[in-house]
């Protein structure tokens, strides 16, 4: 497994098997720089990421991710008070997920490196 550039492998990932990705070359380089930008733009404002508790990276970087959160929150328990029999059990953790992590360190390849960096 390559841990070389996580981040670009992932969003390159996400890139690729996106309906939008195109199954012909570019016609221009200034073709391709014009569907990055637009795939971009959707990734960061449109996306809702499943590790992120479906909100976009824009909602978490302007800080309304718990405002959306809470909101979720509200709905489901209101929809699950007029609706017991619909719920088999509670509804949808929809708190915070903190930090995301695509390839977190291992805590004995943390400990190991701390303690190299020590010697």
């Amino acid at each position: 497994m390559s841990n070389d550039n996580p981040y670009s492998e992932s969003l390159f990932g996400t890139m690729k098997y996106t309906p939008a990705f195109p199954s012909q070359p570019f016609e221009s380089l200034t073709a391709a720089r014009e569907w990055v930008d637009r795939f971009v733009t959707w990734y960061n404002q449109q996306h809702r990421h499943s590790a992120t508790r479906v909100v976009t990276p824009v909602q978490r970087h302007e800080g309304v991710e718990h405002a959306i959160l809470d909101q979720r929150k509200t709905v489901y328990k209101a929809a699950r008070q007029r609706h017991p029999e619909r719920w088999s059990g509670q509804i949808r953790d929809w708190s915070s997920s903190g930090p995301v992590w695509l390839n977190p360190e291992q805590p004995t390849a943390v400990a190991t490196k701390i303690k190299d960096e020590a010697a």
